[in-house]
């Protein structure tokens, strides 16, 4: 196994949705933002200078993350999901890598998530990669309940 890393190509876009969809059924519900940024990936998350990631592990997409701007110094990291067919092959940390490198491309300062206390593997994840939690602030979904931070 070989997972590459590869920028968002339009015929990836079902994946990305698929993927995300099916994460967010397992563990809480498609929220009213979740499907308005699916159905609008372009305008909420690419047209902002924003970046969408796929993991390929024999040309099949096994995983996914969206980076979506916030301001001019802080990137969102959300929308990560792991097919469970590849979970435990640790897609999520090529991931994570290539989101640092690609907020540390556009000069950013600042790296935020929303998520939630019962997603452990998800939070050691991301404080393993160097994420710290931070007061939540004001957001779009229901389902977070922490916020985490990681400085550039």
């Amino acid at each position: 196994m070989n997972p590459s890393i590869i920028s968002y190509q339009p015929e990836y876009k079902a994946n990305f949705i698929a993927l995300n969809t099916a994460w967010l059924e397992a563990y809480f519900v498609v929220e009213p933002y979740d499907k308005e940024v699916f159905e609008n990936l372009e305008t909420y998350i690419l047209q902002p200078d924003g970046e969408i990631f796929f993991c390929l592990v024999n040309e099949e997409v096994a995983g996914t993350v969206a980076m979506q701007r916030v301001n001019d110094t802080t990137f969102e990291l959300t929308k990560l999901a792991v097919d469970p067919k590849f979970q435990g092959l640790k897609l999520s940390h090529h991931l994570m890598k290539a989101c640092i490198t690609f907020a540390k491309s556009k000069k950013a300062t600042k790296i935020m998530l929303l998520s939630n206390r019962k997603l452990e593997t998800a939070l050691n994840l991301y404080i393993k990669h160097g994420f710290i939690e931070v007061p939540m602030k004001e957001n779009d979904y229901e389902r977070a309940n922490i916020q985490m931070e990681l400085s550039l």
